[in-house]
């Protein structure tokens, strides 16, 4: 039998066991005694379901939410980053291989490597403005799952203390006080292997402090294989809670390996390459991160008060050849991209809560400040080693124009940012159906610039006022309605503003880069559960942005480009209607397009106004089981649909990606549980990303215009055994 008729096997026989038993089970409860209903049907309490927590009553928009840790535990991930894809409508996939920051894609939005997608862990934001690769660049593989408390989201620039890069969407990642003592091995199918060890030590009812570690190996499809290897660690100390307490925790993570750019189509059926195979094997990653943070709160009658701080150190390099040789027929397009980066910050917020008579407000008075000091260059390299000259692209149909390194570097800068953020947000209660939430926040954002290269010095700064407020009406039978709208901004690489690196920032254009770029969002939405067991979200959206960040494939890296206008709907819904098992859905519709003039288009290169790599569609539907006897798991099946690859045109497309992911776990006695998951179940064959550019794929070969694509993996199996001790 060939190996990929077991794979398949493997895949149906797991999916028929799981739905075999659940059937089984599900006969047998029905004939159980149905629980008594609770006597609290206060509709203004959180109320935990496997995934999501109700927030009726509690959010600011009917895109807000919270993903509880039983998600985390339940849900079927490859990798990582795919524990955002709890997001509702939120899409995580990779262009590169494993070494690098995630794709994500949200709302008809590509936003690359994080760029308007701001993450945070622990308080720490995860983006990297003015990255050597890409603007907003949030590389998760940090991150253990076994540590996450939480993930709560938000979606447009509705919130005031969201910042820098959260315009379209935000997740904040709780970390766990009580760390369950358990250590686990797992492998799997495409030599992806890993053990975890964890636990936590109680030296009173009040002060506690846990450790854990992970070692991760993964080889996946590719040839040669990406030999990716990465080690976590991470230890916290808490006292008290959050609320009341203070906590430290500290940070550490190391990886390097193999890296599979996306390659010419033209390359596969040619027989050049394998699906799986790669034009230089000699790309790949290197990247370290260490940090400490630490919160106290506190809380008093009517007010309360919360606060962190951290430190970051992070170093990162990564060979990429996206072109070949295009501008240098002799040793290749190999690029270097070298950063290392100290970052520090913090925030605090106060908030005074008062009642006016039957109107109850809560006002929040917050600060927050962020500090990099980020090393960047790049080197032409071949084979890993740097080059004595640089190619710099001229216009189409022209050959390249060689110019000398400076100490090896095509580009360097020391490059030093402080982002200030003030704002001042308040909740009032009007009436039982009435509430407002109005912030107003105001970002100063300094920098400095001091090229290597070029021998230049320069700093400016830009302030930037952002009004935000929804309106709330409900709840009226179990249902609300909310009305938002707001200004949010992601940062621009100040390479750019400054016209230190060529191809960064706005081309062809008499007008600077702005150091922010300005969004504004209007939404409607509802929230609502009248439906017994069923909890709904539904959003209608627009966001508008002065200037796109689109994708460079020459560098690499991402530049400003013209304004532009998504428009879509959200719909999202859990039903639970027993205790073991939840069902959830979540749909999303939107038109991205290009707002501006054709003579504007045309000055950025644009021969129409449609956004390359900005999906139309992305749907999910999973199902999560617990304590169904022994049995627990989790199937889920996502759906990126088509999008336009050529920047300004409506074709080609790419067709997207349909996948099923599936964990099954059986829990041998309380220590001892076995878990199997089947990726990419149905096998899909498809593209997790898909480019269109032009490259050169061997020194005397003409150039090659068309799909670049970085392949899904095919269907694989991972085996995990987890002991408590």
């Amino acid at each position: 039998m060939k190996r990929h008729d077991r794979r398949r096997l493997l895949g149906r026989y797991s999916l028929a066991a799981c739905l075999a038993v659940c059937a089984a089970q599900f006969a047998q409860a029905q004939t159980a005694p149905a629980a008594k209903p609770s006597k609290d049907t206060t509709v203004s309490e959180v109320v935990v379901t496997a995934s999501r927590a109700d927030l009726l009553t509690k959010a600011a928009t009917a895109s807000q939410g919270s993903v509880t840790r039983k998600e985390v535990e339940l849900r079927p991930v490859y990798r990582i980053g795919q524990v955002y894809e709890s997001l509702p409508g939120l899409v995580v996939t990779v262009h590169s291989g494993e070494g690098k920051a995630n794709q994500y894609l949200l709302r008809g939005f590509n936003l690359d490597h994080g760029t308007d997608f701001a993450s945070f862990i622990d308080g720490m934001p995860i983006n990297r403005p003015t990255n050597t690769h890409g603007q907003g660049y949030s590389d998760q593989n940090f991150i253990m799952p076994e540590i996450i408390a939480s993930l709560d989201y938000t979606k447009g620039p509705y919130y005031a203390a969201v910042g820098d890069f959260g315009a379209v969407g935000s997740a904040h990642v709780r970390l766990i006080d009580d760390l369950p003592n358990q250590a686990s091995a797992s492998i799997g199918t495409l030599r992806d292997d890993d053990l975890y060890l964890g636990g936590t030590q109680h030296f009173d009812s009040d002060d506690r402090v846990w450790e854990a570690v992970e070692l991760g190996h993964m080889d996946g499809p590719w040839s040669p294989p990406s030999n990716f290897n990465k080690i976590n660690a991470a230890a916290r100390f808490s006292h008290g809670t959050d609320a009341d307490g203070f906590s430290l925790t500290g940070m550490y993570y190391n990886s390097a390996g193999h890296l599979e750019t996306d390659q010419s189509i033209y390359a596969v059926d040619e027989g050049l390459i394998g699906r799986y195979g790669t034009l230089d094997s000699s790309d790949g990653s290197r990247s370290e991160r260490y940090s400490v943070s630490g919160h106290y709160g506190a809380t008093g009658d009517g007010w309360r008060f919360s606060s962190n701080a951290y430190a970051i150190h992070s170093t990162m390099t990564l060979w990429n050849d996206f072109t070949h040789y295009l501008f240098d027929p002799i040793e290749g397009d190999q690029e270097q991209q070298d950063e290392t980066r100290d970052t520090f910050g913090g925030d605090a917020a106060f908030t005074l809560t008062h009642d006016f008579g039957a109107t109850r407000s809560d006002t929040t008075i917050g600060l927050q400040d962020r500090f990099d000091s980020v090393y960047i260059d790049r080197r032409h390299t071949h084979d890993r080693v740097a080059l004595a000259y640089c190619e710099l692209a001229n216009v189409a149909g022209t050959a390249a124009t060689p110019y000398a390194a400076v100490n090896g570097a095509c580009s360097a800068d020391q490059v030093r940012l402080n982002d200030l953020g003030v704002y001042i947000e308040n909740t009032t209660h009007w009436t039982s159906w009435l509430r407002t939430i109005l912030g107003l926040r105001e970002e100063d954002y300094q920098a400095s610039d001091h090229s290597l290269t070029l021998a230049s010095r320069q700093s400016g700064g830009q302030t930037l006022l952002q009004p935000k407020g929804s309106i709330v009406f409900g709840p009226w039978a179990k249902t609300e309605l909310y009305v938002s709208a707001g200004r949010g901004f992601h940062s621009d690489d100040v390479r750019g503003v400054f016209e230190t690196v060529p191809l960064e920032g706005i081309q062809n254009l008499a007008v600077k880069t702005p150091f922010l770029a300005p969004a504004t969002g209007e939404e409607v939405g509802l929230r609502t559960d009248i439906v017994p067991k069923v909890q709904v979200q539904v959003a209608v959206f627009q966001e508008d942005f002065s200037s796109e960040l689109a994708y460079d494939q020459d560098q690499g890296e991402d530049q400003a480009s013209a304004p532009s206008r998504r428009q879509g709907v959200e719909f999202s819904a859990e039903y639970r209607p027993i205790s073991w098992i939840e069902m959830n859905t979540d749909l999303a519709f939107s038109k991205a397009r290009y707002n501006a003039s054709p003579a504007e288009l045309a000055a950025f290169g644009l021969g129409g106004d449609f956004i390359a790599n900005a999906p139309s569609f992305i749907g999910s539907f999973g199902v999560l089981v617990d304590n169904l006897g022994p049995w627990f798991g989790g199937l889920q099946w996502r759906d990126l649909g088509p999008y336009p690859v050529l920047d300004g045109q409506q074709y080609p497309q790419d067709k997207g990606y349909s996948e099923v992911n599936l964990d099954t776990g059986y829990k041998v006695n309380p220590r001892l549980k076995i878990q199997v998951g089947v990726y990419n179940l149905l096998n899909e064959r498809a593209n997790a990303a898909a480019y269109y550019y032009t490259s050169r794929l061997v020194p005397t070969g003409p150039e090659v215009t068309g799909l670049q694509v970085h392949p899904l993996e095919p269907i694989s199996a991972r085996l995990t055994v987890t002991a408590t001790f």
